[in-house]
């Protein structure tokens, strides 16, 4: 085993290695987990729980109507577009179960993103809900799925309940626009129709592919990211190990507002945390602040997942300050920088580090983390885990030293098989086994390492390189500010020039104030040129900031200067 920097900072508990292969399936590890918890909780959602043995069952009968009812065969691909409800473990691990290979989908793509993806992807089946059934019937004739299954966001909570809420979401909230999808089944039939054939497994390895998982497009045309059944487990059983100091079986409640379909919440949350027989709160609109405080204030919650704009957005609710954080053990941040106010804050508010991780759907997420067990480093993104290696590299892929600047690679058995039918598009991000991330970074003496920006959004000032995360950071210190998204425009003087687009808590401040809070901190040409306050920053499904959009809304308001 070669010897790292990091390893000194390894927790006793955490095995500078694990095994990878420790199940032949994501179906395998489902089985195990099901075999161990049984009756536990494995899944809660507006108040309604699913035990291991009930996504058991359920997801046996969707896999029986996907191979008996449909005759799909093993490695057929089945679409899923849903936030987070119950139905999406049924149907993933019923697909997964199955051998087919699950599409991942953001229920709130446009239709002509859902039709690349379905087009790109060759999807069979596409799984719905009934709220975003209205933007596929646009394209139905446009992509090849034979079979649509709809269902509705109350259908697994049963009885009444389920019942209420299907009526309340579709005639009083009018979340339902009318649709028409000829010979669309419903999820509830699928299942019943299921019930009445036997499950038989398939033979699945780890070379199997388990997801295809869509980048979210932001340099570029979205690309599948195909991830074999092998990058999965191996993922999981490195989180497993990685959090091992902290948690313990059955015992843990894991906070799920990030959504499963992302790459993020979909190992950490709903796989590594499966392992252990966690309870997932799946929270389905997080975007309601108050509702999903008042979802958390119900239970003792140990184990909170999410991205920076959504630890910020908590703490800047009164709700969420006055909650108990006593059996909290492990918050991890991930998808974007989190911003060392914000870290600061929420260790302050909960008495737990809020320890940030660093990954890309490319590698399964995770690759990097801070430890766990209160040795973390606020504004890094930790160290590699269990068989992962990281480096710093030049253009030519060669490692450069301490300190130095350079784009972040990483080589370990989490990295992807490759993108779904780009084989060119995969050679350019791939050095030999190294994948290469995009991101510029820097390692330190001890191993941990710091994104500096993405490689395609850096500035160039006057020769100098500006990193936006870096003036974010800094512009989000500033009283007053609530977020901050900072981009790169042409100017005749200095090539390109800071411009900062600021979400203000207080509307007295001004584009002074920040400007002279950056000239505290900030070489002058770091600081930005021009600061506009707007209402909103675009952000992606999961909450992260997206500057390209930022972008693309000044250009149209102010033209390309």
């Amino acid at each position: 085993m070669k010897d790292f920097p990091w390893f000194k900072h390894y927790p006793a508990s955490v095995e500078k290695e694990v095994n990878c292969e420790a199940y032949s399936s994501v179906a395998d590890l489902f089985d195990e987990s099901v075999e161990k918890y049984k009756d536990a909780v494995a899944y809660e959602c507006m108040g309604k729980t699913l035990s291991f043995n009930q996504v058991n069952e359920y997801s046996a009968h969707f896999a029986a109507y996907l191979t008996e009812e449909l005759k799909l065969k093993k490695g057929s691909r089945v679409a899923i577009q849903m936030p987070n409800i119950l139905q999406y473990p049924v149907v993933m691990f019923g697909a997964l179960r199955a051998g087919m290979v699950v599409v991942n989908t953001n229920p709130l793509y446009t239709s002509s993103e859902m039709k690349h993806q379905f087009n790109d992807s060759g999807a069979d089946v596409i799984v719905i809900v009934a709220n975003f059934a209205y933007n596929l019937e646009k394209i139905l004739h446009e992509i090849p799925a034979k079979h649509v299954i709809v269902t509705e966001l109350g259908d697994m909570l049963g009885g009444f309940k389920g019942t209420l809420v299907n009526l309340v979401v579709k005639h009083i909230k009018k979340m339902v626009p009318a649709y028409s999808i000829p010979n669309a089944v419903s999820l509830k039939s699928t299942l019943s129709k299921g019930a009445k054939h036997s499950f038989k497994k398939p033979k699945i390895s780890l070379q199997d592919t388990a997801f295809l998982q869509y980048t979210g497009g932001t340099t570029g045309v979205s690309k599948g990211a195909e991830l074999t059944h092998g990058n999965i487990v191996a993922n999981m059983q490195q989180i497993s190990a990685w959090m091992k100091p902290k948690l313990k079986e059955r015992e843990e409640i894991v906070i799920t507002a990030l959504p499963l379909y992302h790459i993020f919440a979909l190992t950490v949350n709903c796989l590594a945390m499966l392992k252990i027989g966690a309870h997932n709160l799946l929270i389905t609109n997080p975007r309601d602040m108050k509702a999903f405080c008042k979802d958390l204030s119900k239970h003792q919650f140990t184990v909170f997942t999410g991205v920076n704009t959504l630890f910020n957005g908590l703490l800047n609710q009164e709700a969420f300050l006055n909650l108990d954080f006593s059996k909290l053990k492990i918050a991890v941040g991930g998808g974007m920088a989190v911003q060392k106010v914000t870290a600061e804050k929420w260790k302050k508010v909960t008495g737990v580090p809020l320890a940030e991780g660093y990954g890309l759907t490319e590698t399964a997420p995770v690759a990097t983390c801070n430890p766990i067990d209160g040795t973390e480093r606020i504004g890094t993104i930790g160290i590699p885990l269990p068989n992962t290696e990281v480096m710093i590299a030049n253009d030519e892929g060669e490692p450069l030293g301490l300190g130095e600047r350079g784009e972040i690679l990483i080589k370990g058995p989490q990295v992807m098989k490759g993108y779904w039918n780009r084989p060119e598009e995969t050679a350019n991000v791939m050095h030999g086994e190294w994948f290469k991330s995009g991101d510029i970074g820097v390692m330190d003496e001890d191993g941990f390492f710091k994104i500096v920006d993405r490689k395609k959004e850096m500035i160039l000032v006057s020769g100098f390189n500006v990193y936006p995360n870096e003036v974010e950071d800094c512009i989000a210190s500033c009283p007053g500010v609530l977020e901050v998204g900072v981009i790169g425009m042409p100017d005749p003087k200095s090539t390109e020039k800071v411009v900062a687009y600021v979400v203000a808590k207080d509307q007295s401040l001004k584009a002074e104030a920040v400007i002279a809070h950056c000239h505290e901190s900030l070489t002058n040409y770091k600081i930005p040129k021009e600061v506009y306050f707007t209402d909103e920053l675009p952000k992606s499904n999961v909450g992260k900031i997206l500057r390209r959009k930022i972008k693309e809304a000044h250009i149209e308001k102010h033209g390309d200067k």
